[in-house]
């Protein structure tokens, strides 16, 4: 599934990094610790998150994400946004919690191997 499958099927919006709606998404990665992401996050992730400043950009770039989704209706610095724009790493943007998200795209089949 690309990241403008997700934002269509999912109605999330797009907040930054619009040049890299073609990435393919091949799972799901939720965590709000840098550190840990940096560590643990699968390449071709849609990351779910509540951070909005602009290190998390840095960290999709170094773990090779398709996309950052920012939950709970937080809001991206213009930092962020720039920094995705010059990246092209997709900011997406979902008023719920990360869980409710992270089930629909299991649901839907991402990073689920019994839709594969």
């Amino acid at each position: 599934m690309l990241v403008k499958d997700l934002v269509e099927k999912f109605d999330l919006a797009v907040t930054g990094g619009k040049s890299g709606l073609d990435r393919e998404v091949t799972e799901g990665y939720c965590g709000d610790l840098l550190s840990e992401v940096m560590g643990n996050a699968p390449a071709g992730c849609a990351w779910m998150t509540v951070q909005g400043h602009q290190n998390i950009v840095a960290v999709a770039v170094l773990r090779e994400m398709a996309a950052i989704v920012i939950t709970g209706g937080q809001i991206p610095d213009a930092e962020t946004i720039q920094k995705a724009d010059q990246e092209g790493i997709p900011i997406l943007q979902w008023p719920d919690s990360s869980f409710s998200l992270a089930g629909r795209l299991f649901s839907a089949g991402v990073g689920n191997p019994a839709s594969e």
